[in-house]
């Protein structure tokens, strides 16, 4: 399949195809994605695109042929890539959660033990519940086998792992936060989180893989100081090659840039000075409120500065912010109020506060924001 060929794939007779070798370029893969327009994109991967990834992520790590990953995501998510293939490239074993597994935090955490995973993939939103149920479990017994965390998929908030590194020192079970995106072939940077990351509360992202490449770019197309948001344009060996039947967009998201090609991500970063990338969040997560521009992840990460809030999502209506936040405790939309105030701006500040007993997740284990609009619970008493 060449790149950008479309082929009818529904009622085709695979027995009659010519066997013909595949060439690094030729497509290896499609995956939809929606991003966040909610709109399926097919992206084309390449057979050079996956093995760089498969070559160039073992930099970090040093897996072997002992390795027991767990594969709990969907083969429509390129999370099931890296935990099917990387497994094999080491010539480790690779366990299959079925879906049903996969959505019970209890249950997959039981296969994990059942299993002596060593390496485990989430998403955060879906990590979470898994603390949740460790939290509930008899025994804590994971670090006997388990060694590595790795996360994607979705903004990692460190204030949430607080629970977890109680059971599990970062010095037992290691954290590692891996930005990607799926234009990009699933991973993008590296980075092991450290106590520094638990209490400074930024979701720090790391450096570049090899062959990968990330600039910070303005509105105008001019790279940013050190410390100043800009979107992330990602270059490199693992760039795909566009979306299947959609010239147009390809265009727009995959571009040229001093001889070499770059997707624009759409996600803000900001580079530090020890050179360790920082995710902030979409840059269609600026929204107007009230004629004032608002990043939705800053009120959302003030809300967990909270002690009472365990989890916490921000979405924007008309002229209006509603917070969903997950406590056992009783709480206030007054208190929620004024400890906001204390940071952000008023126009910043929620109008209404919703109780929920947990976050609605999507298959892929991120938070459907979809499903809070229509989340049948009330709001927080003033």
């Amino acid at each position: 399949l060449a790149p950008g060929l479309a082929v009818p794939i529904a009622g085709a007779d695979v027995d009659q195809r010519a066997p013909s070798p595949a060439a690094p370029d030729d497509v290896a893969y499609i995956i939809y994605t929606s991003g966040s327009t909610g709109l399926p994109k097919g992206c084309l991967v390449s057979h050079r695109n996956a093995v760089r990834l498969l070559v160039n992520d073992r930099m970090p790590f040093a897996f072997g042929p002992s390795e027991v990953f767990v594969c709990a995501h969907s083969f429509a998510f390129d999370f099931s890539i890296w935990e099917i293939w990387c497994a094999l490239a080491h010539g480790a074993s690779v366990v299959i959660a079925d879906g049903a597994t996969a959505r019970d935090p209890a249950a997959l955490l039981a296969l994990v033990r059942a299993r002596r995973v060593t390496v485990l993939n989430q998403t955060p939103a879906a990590f979470y519940g898994l603390i949740d149920a460790e939290r509930a479990a008899a025994t804590h017994d994971l670090a006997a086998h388990l060694h590595t965390v790795i996360f994607g998929g979705d903004r990692l908030e460190p204030a949430y792992l607080r629970a977890w590194t109680a059971l599990y020192p970062l010095a037992q079970i290691a954290a590692v936060n891996m930005y990607g995106i799926t234009e990009t072939t699933v991973h993008v940077t590296f980075h092991r989180l450290d106590e520094a990351d638990l209490a400074s509360g930024r979701s720090a992202i790391g450096r570049p893989i090899p062959e990968t490449q990330v600039l910070l770019l303005d509105a105008a197309g001019a790279q940013v100081p050190l410390g100043v948001p800009g979107e992330m344009w990602v270059g490199g060996s693992g760039v795909c090659a566009g979306y299947l039947n959609r010239p147009d967009l390809t265009a727009e998201r995959f571009v040229v840039r001093e001889g070499r090609r770059y997707y624009r991500s759409g996600d803000i970063g900001r580079l530090g000075a020890d050179g360790v990338l920082t995710y902030i969040g979409r840059n269609d997560k600026q929204v107007q409120v009230r004629g004032h521009r608002v990043e939705l992840g800053a009120i959302e990460h003030w809300l967990l500065g909270h002690p009472a809030v365990e989890k916490a999502v921000v979405t924007a209506g008309e002229d209006a912010l509603t917070a969903y936040v997950v406590s056992a405790a009783a709480l206030t939309a007054g208190a929620l109020q004024a400890h906001l105030a204390r940071h952000l701006p008023m126009y910043a500040v929620p109008s209404r506060f919703v109780r929920l007993d947990a976050l609605p997740l999507t298959a892929n284990g991120k938070i459907d924001r979809a499903a809070l609009a229509v989340a049948d619970a009330p709001a927080l008493p003033a």
